[in-house]
């Protein structure tokens, strides 16, 4: 592994690890960020899903202790029940979306200008939320109706457009339909487990020919950034909401979407070319 390979796995894994669940659009920065270190193709394919398990594992560690408590309590209690019913409730939709569309959407919206064009009209959706007079129905996950549940599920399938942001449309959703704050970027957390654990082995197994053995360091590396930065941003996102609205994310949505539409309008980057 070189020295210039080295630094782009260490790049990546920290836009991943911070972007990962934060309303911004993970896939959208990786795009963006990947297509300008030149890291694309099948090799970017393979290290994206690496990086991405080693995030979701770092939401596990963070909440390991309501895991186990809901494990445990399966079969006995009605509260732990009711929290997995919801979860496999919210989760369906994207899986059905997923699968029946990921290769159309990899090939035609996989590209910065999707990319730009979505961070722009989520940004301003978010805004338009945060000054809606919120209703609150649910104070925290364990008030959840399977109901909140299939919305929040619903809206988590507006993510497969490139730019939007699953944590995004399922926090924003989640305010929408009636949670509070806490509960919905908390339950956007617990969602992302299914979810991402399905895309990755769905993904792992499609392209499992893409994993190379000699690959291993740099995915290595890439992993363990991911993992310690995906840490300091659900640590950092549920301290930063305890007194603050999403407005910020939005505002950075805007203006980073914009940011990239203007490169390409005036020719400084082409990037109608760009692929993820």
């Amino acid at each position: 592994m070189d020295f210039m390979t080295a630094m782009q796995a260490i790049i990546l894994g920290i836009v991943e690890g911070l972007t990962e669940f934060l309303p911004i659009s993970s896939t959208g920065h990786q795009i963006v960020v990947a297509d300008l270190l030149g890291f694309t193709g099948e090799r970017a394919i393979a290290f994206n899903i690496i990086i991405q398990l080693a995030a979701i594992l770092a939401v596990v560690w963070e909440y390991r202790n309501k895991i186990i408590e809901v494990v445990v309590g399966l079969p006995t209690q009605q509260k732990a029940q009711r929290f997995t019913v919801n979860l496999l409730v919210a989760f369906l939709p994207a899986v059905v979306l997923g699968v029946s569309f990921a290769d159309l959407i990899h090939h035609y919206l996989f590209n910065p200008i999707t990319v730009a064009s979505a961070l722009v009209v989520g940004g301003v959706v978010m805004l338009w939320a945060e000054q809606r007079t919120h209703r609150i129905q649910a104070e925290t996950v364990d008030d959840m109706s399977w109901k909140h549940a299939l919305k929040v599920g619903c809206a988590q399938c507006l993510a497969l457009i490139p730019g939007t942001s699953r944590s995004g449309a399922t926090i924003i959703g989640g305010l929408l339909f009636g949670l509070s704050r806490k509960a919905a970027t908390e339950f956007s957390f617990f969602l992302a487990m299914p979810t991402m654990v399905g895309a990755a082995v769905y993904s792992g197994y499609k392209y499992r020919d893409l994993f190379q053995p000699g690959d291993l360091p740099v995915f290595a590396l890439g992993f363990v950034v991911s993992f310690i930065f995906a840490m300091i941003a659900v640590r950092g996102l549920l301290k930063f909401i305890g007194s603050h609205s999403y407005a910020a994310f939005a505002w950075y949505r805007i203006g980073f979407g914009l940011l990239i539409l203007a490169t390409w309008q005036f020719g400084m980057i082409d990037w109608s070319t760009a692929q993820g």
